[in-house]
């Protein structure tokens, strides 16, 4: 066996009735493929690039990783601009048709209920980006005015020892307020949501952002639902402006995170 069938997203049988285009090789076209209750979204792969020693070597190689994860995305985005899908990781085959329509009737009543779950709504992201030195220095600027005057008054073994007090209570102060803060802010997103999750945050050097992210929010959003989270969103970053953090929502984007 030389070719496997590479498995992007399963949707609604009746939403969609063409794809066009290459696969994740850029050569193999895409195709459709109805099993069980659902509909595949597939083309074939040579078996050696996802299997074996080769696909050993080729998932390690950024170079050849990239380019296909974003075939892999742009072909799932496509198919949810016309219908909800069963998004599927990166790099999934199967040997056979016959396989992978065992592996659906496995699971059916779990992916129909998901699609049905998905009606209607799109996954956005809400990510909150903080600058954490700049936050500190506020809070610690507001903890020295409060010990003033005894504070100016300490001789300078003291005030040094004072301060580095009060720089570690600001520091706590400050992840007390963002804990209170992102959780207000994370409770009045969800109102209009379907579902929400809670997502890794992710360090600078990973985002390569200059600030540092501090929540990683999705939210299952109804379709009429995206301009008031908007709405709300604008609302929490007016509210805490000066201090930090601020949210941004984007999307629509496939529902891994569901």
């Amino acid at each position: 066996m030389s070719e496997a069938l590479y498995l992007y997203c399963l949707t609604r049988s009746s939403h969609l009735s063409v794809v066009r285009g290459t696969g994740v090789d850029g050569e193999h076209p895409l195709f459709l493929q109805p099993l069980a209750t659902v509909t595949a979204v597939l083309s074939t792969v040579r078996l050696t690039e996802f299997c074996g020693p080769e696909a050993e070597s080729n998932l390690l190689d950024l170079g050849w990783v990239g380019p296909r994860a974003c075939r892999h995305e742009a072909v799932v985005e496509e198919v949810m601009a016309h219908s909800p899908v069963v998004p599927i990781p990166f790099g999934t085959i199967f040997s056979s048709l016959k396989s992978l329509e065992a592996f659906l009737l496995l699971h059916q009543n779990a992916i129909v209920r998901f699609l049905d779950q998905l009606a209607g709504c799109e996954e956005w992201a809400v990510k909150g980006l903080l600058d954490t030195a700049k936050a500190t220095k506020i809070f610690l600027a507001a903890a020295l005015e409060q010990a003033l005057p005894d504070f100016e008054a300490l001789p300078p073994g003291k005030r040094y020892l004072e301060e580095k007090r009060l720089q570690n209570r600001a520091e706590q102060e400050m992840q007390d307020w963002l804990k209170k803060v992102g959780q207000e802010v994370a409770d009045d997103l969800s109102r209009p949501a379907a579902d929400f999750r809670r997502r890794p945050v992710l360090c600078r050097e990973t985002t390569g952002m200059s600030e540092d992210m501090v929540v990683n929010w999705a939210f299952l959003i109804p379709q009429s639902c995206t301009g008031e989270v908007q709405a709300r969103i604008d609302r929490a970053n007016a509210d805490c402006h000066s201090q930090g953090p601020h949210f941004h929502l984007s999307g629509p984007w496939p529902p891994y995170s569901f």
